[in-house]
């Protein structure tokens, strides 16, 4: 959780559960910690690979404003499973009755003299391999041997067809 003076950003990281071919999203939760309007935009590194709904907008006093980072499909998996794309959300007290309509440049403007908040976000790649590990140890504090084996074995097969999928696409373009 972002510790700023206006907005309480959660979370800090945007993770992607990766699915080849489909499109992933991620959610921000914008909390107002003020009793002031507050203006945000959402700049990205990567505008081709993402769309942020909504980009911009205002935040009401003491409430909160959810913001969902939708992922383009990938057509295959990344190689090392490290992402170098980051967001930037920034924030500024805006005027009482402010809409969305009423947001421009100029108020993200530091040149201006606006006190503009700044937090950046970084983006976590999260693969079916590590979703099951993770599943695997809660599992594990909880349930028998027999069940977790057997869960275990449910839970491959889609990692298994994912990689699959990847490899009978990589023999169809091998053989052309």
């Amino acid at each position: 959780m972002s510790t700023g003076e206006l907005l309480n950003i959660e979370p800090l990281e945007l993770k992607f559960n990766l699915e080849l071919k489909k499109q992933i999203c991620s959610s921000l939760y914008l909390t107002n910690k003020t009793d002031n309007y507050v203006a945000f935009k959402v700049k990205t590194t990567n505008p081709k690979k993402y769309c942020v709904r909504p980009n911009t907008g205002v935040v009401l006093p003491r409430s909160t404003c959810d913001v969902v980072v939708t992922m383009q499909a990938l057509k295959e998996p990344p190689s090392d499973m490290q992402c170098k794309d980051k967001f930037l959300l920034q924030s500024v007290i805006a005027n009482h009755g402010t809409t969305v309509k009423d947001i421009t440049p100029e108020m993200f403007s530091k040149e201006a003299g606006h006190v503009v908040e700044e937090c950046k976000l970084r983006v976590l790649y999260v693969s079916p391999a590590n979703r099951l590990r993770q599943f695997l140890k809660a599992l594990k504090k909880a349930v028998p041997l027999g069940v977790l084996f057997l869960t275990t074995v449910i839970l491959v097969i889609p990692t298994l067809l994912l990689h699959q999928e990847h490899l009978v696409n990589l023999m169809t373009n091998l053989q052309r």
